[in-house]
């Protein structure tokens, strides 16, 4: 997952951050960054030709992002509930878009929405190295 600039310099990374721990899931790796072109690039791929394309590079590389793995029992489920939908203004209040975006434009996080994509995204941001193994001190009540 990233939290995108408008979450990031609106100070949103805690309150983020805290409602995926608060959920049980666990973070496994986490860098805040200013991404480059490049990288950029590569992480919206999928978008290149779309009319939105440029712009949407302009955004992601304009502030620093926080890129976060995370791990948990049906964990990609889990999160692309918490975050909400892709528009904050048709996003349910409770989720991270619906308490704190208002558009489509500046929506504040990104989060894989498979496996595969969470494959692809992953080594964009981190080295397998990065990624960290641990036991959460609360698992066996989650």
């Amino acid at each position: 997952m990233l939290i995108k600039p408008d979450g990031v310099v609106r100070s949103k990374v805690g309150a983020i951050i805290s409602r995926i721990e608060d959920k049980g899931l666990k973070i496994v790796a986490l860098r805040m960054i200013k991404l480059d072109s490049e990288r950029a690039e590569r992480h919206y791929a999928i978008h290149k030709g779309k009319p939105f394309y440029d712009s949407l590079l302009k955004y992601i590389t304009s502030a620093p992002i926080v890129a976060i793995v995370v791990e948990g029992n049906n964990c990609i489920e889990i999160v692309r509930k918490l975050v909400g939908a892709t528009n904050g203004a048709k996003a349910e209040p409770g989720t991270i878009r619906g308490d704190y975006s208002t558009g489509i434009d500046f929506n504040l996080i990104h989060a894989s929405d498979s496996e595969e994509s969470a494959n692809y995204e992953i080594p964009i941001f981190f080295e397998e190295k990065e990624i960290m193994s641990y036991e959460r001190a609360d698992k066996d009540w989650l």
